[in-house]
């Protein structure tokens, strides 16, 4: 018994999911803490967020907010998961290359450590435990029954 603990012939799926939940919701949360506080202090801050990609101040907070608060919910949920990702990862992508990029590294860390999570994540999928999941599967269920007839 110790032996397969140690040396697991096959990954369990459930305990892959859970741990893919769990990751979803702790870095789902922490995420989506950034973003409430940003919708929070919106007015203070629309004037002088850095507006990397000349869109104007007010819009770039307004897309920081959307991958870091609406995108975090489809995370966490495993709701439209990976195409949820892809503001979160552009955002912390830009956080890190761009508007930290001169900064001490101990600055900008938070935004390499958020990428290389949801980079990861983005290649792993949601698991599971994911409304994805359940669409993908009740789909494919249909399709199944309908080459069967």
């Amino acid at each position: 018994m110790v032996y397969r603990l140690l040396f697991p012939t096959k990954p369990n799926q459930n305990n892959i999911s859970f741990l893919l939940l769990t990751t979803r919701i702790v870095f789902g949360l922490l995420f989506l803490s950034h973003g409430v506080a940003k919708w929070n202090n919106f007015e203070e801050l629309s004037v002088s967020f850095p507006d990397p990609l000349g869109v104007g101040s007010s819009v770039s907070l307004g897309l920081a907010i959307f991958g870091e608060l609406v995108c975090s919910i489809g995370f966490i949920i495993g709701l439209l998961y990976r195409l949820a990702m892809i503001p979160m990862i552009f955002t912390m992508a830009m956080a890190f290359f761009v508007i930290h990029a001169n900064d001490a590294f101990a600055v900008k860390e938070p935004a390499l450590v958020y990428l290389f999570i949801f980079i990861l994540m983005y290649i792993t999928g949601p698991g599971k435990f994911s409304i994805d999941y359940l669409i993908g599967n009740k789909n494919y269920e249909k399709k199944r029954n309908r080459q069967r007839k």
